[in-house]
């Protein structure tokens, strides 16, 4: 099994096997940046009755380590994953309560014949799990469990559902049918007193996005009474004061720069306000649809910074796309995974292991299109015979060469989507969920036989806490977007699976908790003011970044799509075979003739739009995760 983990941890390999009880066995594949010679990984405390395997870092270590040898704990190391086992020792389960950092967790207590699995707030780094005939097995990818002979290797075509509506399976969900992952924010505890089974199995949340009001200076802010000033420079403090903590590590830190607002802000944040020498990297593209090196090359000159950047072409991804998937390992809609994992790969080349980046900040501080397309979509199902609205679609998508708001007609039915639903929960998600879904024409018969009447909307409801129904529309908003693609595809397929397959560890200082839970307790005013996003943001950074930049429109990432993987009209042999009548049969998940009529789309250069490029990637990928893992393969051994 941790063979199989050997790219997220290439500087070593641990195993602890219980020899009070056999039943149990830890493995560890270790990527080295805190205390290099001391932090092999399974630790235990000083009688090993407590065993500790983790990925990730604990960036609030050494506040932690002061506090519990205060409490007299005695340390070996200066490793984070010691200050687990100690913390553990003293307050139980609550331990992931002060953990400041991205990490997935199991921790074996022998005295209690219980194991506990953590997985971060937000679900940075992952965690999977399938119960066998031999008893509970759990890994940081799904790859690892693969190499158990009793696992099935099979496809759930209800997860590929899902994936083609969300973007990823549900939380807790996989596309492999037996195997599921432990949500963010979530604990695991296995009570193993029987001789022969697990008594009991509990899975509880331990924190979530919190949308109600607090105590104090936050109430105080919610209802208005603080001021913008005042709130700024309160976030600017605790920005420096997140970035400050994971910058942490005994290796060079590296940051990403894209040349979009968020990691500007951590660069900057890193130049002026800490001692560590500031190194970023970047990804260019040729087609200038893509490309952000202006911007890039204008920040670098401004904060000085020791830079370089990688050019990636439609070639480029398309060979690196098999590779993107193995790691995914699940369907991806677009390809921008591919560029992100060569740029890892460069980074790795650079000599360094850690980078920060500026995932995060657009779902706390309300940065996505999505929610000013709500704003107006809600307007709009409330004045429907405004004159105001050509002028308020016009402001959309500045980027986009194909903009759904280009065309008057067009734009006026894709903003009123959903228009029925204008009072529910999901009402910002309806018109990404409906364009994703036009991938399901695609499934085969047998297929859709399968998905049978299931309900998206509905399946997502279930998974929204009570008092979703006394929050703001955009904080809404934020909890599904949170909860679907940040925390199922960005921070997975697009994150620590990209950097990971180069044994690179992200870090995301958007994503401390601290700066989540003030960004919830923000009026959604200073998140988006009419259609200005990101606010209060921009406002906490005033002075420090060039004004082009920090006043910008936001850009997401994008990269090529369908384009990559054909050449002169037709495609890529391995395309052509991949997507051959014959194996899509051999696979039973897709329409050959639907497929095939899409592919000469494609061919052509006739697959502009949203849909169907990622109705190709989709199927592209599905097909190469089928061929993968599933397909007949000779024996490992």
């Amino acid at each position: 099994m941790i063979e199989r983990l050997a790219h997220r941890g290439p500087d070593g390999q641990g195993t602890w096997c219980g020899s009070a009880d056999p039943r149990i066995g830890l493995a560890h594949s270790r990527l080295s940046i805190i205390d290099l010679a001391g932090g092999h990984q399974p630790m235990g405390n000083e009688d090993g009755a407590i065993q500790v395997v983790f990925n990730g870092e604990i960036f609030n270590h050494v506040e932690l380590r002061a506090e519990l040898i205060a409490q007299g704990h005695t340390f070996r190391t200066h490793s984070d994953t010691e200050v687990i086992v100690h913390l553990y020792e003293q307050v139980g389960e609550a331990f992931v309560d002060q953990l400041n950092g991205q990490f997935a967790i199991a921790l074996w207590d022998g005295r209690q014949r219980r194991l506990v699995l953590a997985r971060d707030r937000t679900g940075i780094r992952p965690l999977f799990f399938t119960w066998t005939p031999q008893g509970l097995a759990f890994a940081s990818e799904i790859k690892a469990l693969f190499a158990l002979p009793e696992v099935p290797r099979a496809l759930d075509v209800g997860a590929l559902g899902e994936t083609f509506t969300y973007w990823a399976p549900l939380p807790g969900r996989t596309v492999f049918q037996g195997i599921e992952a432990l949500p963010p924010g979530h604990l695991m505890v296995v009570d193993a007193q029987a001789p022969d089974m697990p008594t009991s199995v509990r899975t509880q949340r331990y924190w979530d996005w919190d949308f109600g009001l607090a105590d104090g200076a936050q109430a105080a802010a919610a209802s208005g009474a603080a001021s913008g000033e005042a709130l700024a420079e309160e976030l600017r403090a605790l920005l420096i004061d997140a970035v400050r903590l994971q910058l942490r590590a005994d290796v060079p830190v590296g940051a990403y720069l894209s040349g979009g607002l968020d990691s500007s802000i951590v660069t900057t944040l890193i130049r002026h306000f800490t001692d560590t020498p500031l190194r970023t990297f970047s990804l260019t593209f040729d087609d200038a649809e893509f490309d952000e090196s202006a911007q890039q090359a204008e920040l670098v000159a401004h904060l000085g910074t020791r830079h370089s950047s990688l050019r990636c072409s439609q070639a480029d991804i398309a060979q690196a796309f098999a590779r993107t998937v193995r790691h995914t390992e699940c369907p991806v809609l677009r390809t921008a995974p591919t560029p992100m994992m060569l740029l890892a790969d460069h980074v790795r080349a650079s000599g360094f292991k850690v980078v920060l980046t500026g995932e995060g900040a657009d779902e706390v501080f309300g940065g996505y299109d999505l929610f000013k397309e709500a704003r107006i979509r809600r307007f709009m199902a409330r004045q429907p015979g405004s004159g105001a609205r050509p002028q308020l679609i016009d402001r959309l998508y500045p980027y986009l060469r194909h903009s759904p708001a280009a065309a008057r007609v067009l734009a006026r039915r894709f903003f009123a989507e959903g228009a029925e639903h204008a009072d529910a929960p999901h009402f910002g998600h309806h018109p990404r969920w409906q364009t994703t879904q036009r991938i399901w024409q695609f499934f085969s018969p047998e297929a859709r036989q399968q998905l049978g009447d299931w309900d998206h909307l509905a399946a997502i409801e279930a998974h929204l806490p009570g008092a979703h129904a006394q929050w703001q529309p955009l904080q809404r908003d934020q909890y599904i977007e949170a909860h679907t693609l940040m925390s199922g595809y960005l921070l997975s397929s697009q994150g620590d699976r990209m950097a990971m397959a180069a044994s690179i560890e992200g870090r995301f200082p958007f994503l401390d908790h601290r700066v989540i839970e003030f960004g919830n307790r923000l009026p959604p005013r200073y998140k988006l003011m009419g259609l200005t996003e990101k606010y209060l943001l921009k406002r906490s950074v005033s002075g420090l970044l060039p004004e082009g930049i920090r006043t910008r429109t936001k850009q997401p990432y994008r990269a090529p799509d369908s384009a990559c993987f054909f050449t002169q009209g037709r495609p890529l042999d391995w395309v052509a075979e991949l997507l051959s009548p014959a194996r899509l049969a051999d696979a039973g998940l897709f329409d050959a003739p639907a497929v095939g009529k899409l592919m000469a789309k494609c061919a052509q250069g006739r697959a502009i739009g949203f849909g169907d490029n990622m109705a190709f990637v989709g199927v592209l990928s599905t097909m190469l995760l089928h061929d993968q893992f599933v397909r007949p393969h000779p024996s490992p051994h």
